[in-house]
């Protein structure tokens, strides 16, 4: 009885049931190009810098970890560490980024003393 009054109200005063509907296709449609796309992208981008990568690349892992690669296998790579050449085998999907950061530090600025006027 309620479903049928509701539709008898929707008629008498013009609002429409299709507009609840239309506003959740419209939330869908601005969340995937605001939300999912660029994050699918951002995953396409990752997966072929992984796949891109060679013998001599300076990498950094996810856990902050720079080296150089030695070599590379079909999940893993071999990644040597610092100038006491450690090596270590990493899978592919924990590289964060590729040629990104230097192992050298940067120089130190020299300070600069202020004279007082007297």
């Amino acid at each position: 009885m309620y479903i049928l009054s509701a539709a008898a109200a929707a008629d008498a005063g013009g609002v429409s049931l299709f507009s609840p509907l239309i506003l959740c296709v419209v939330m869908l449609v601005v969340m995937y190009f605001l939300m999912i796309r660029p994050e699918n992208k951002k995953k396409k981008a990752a997966a072929e810098m992984r796949n891109s990568l060679k013998v001599g690349d300076v990498i950094t892992t996810i856990g902050g970890i720079v080296g150089t690669i030695c070599a590379v296998k079909e999940q893993t790579i071999v990644m040597e560490t610092g100038a006491d050449r450690v090596r270590v085998e990493f899978t592919k999907w924990a590289i964060s980024s590729k040629g990104t950061q230097s192992t050298e530090e940067a120089p130190v600025p020299e300070k600069t003393e202020k004279k007082a006027d007297k």
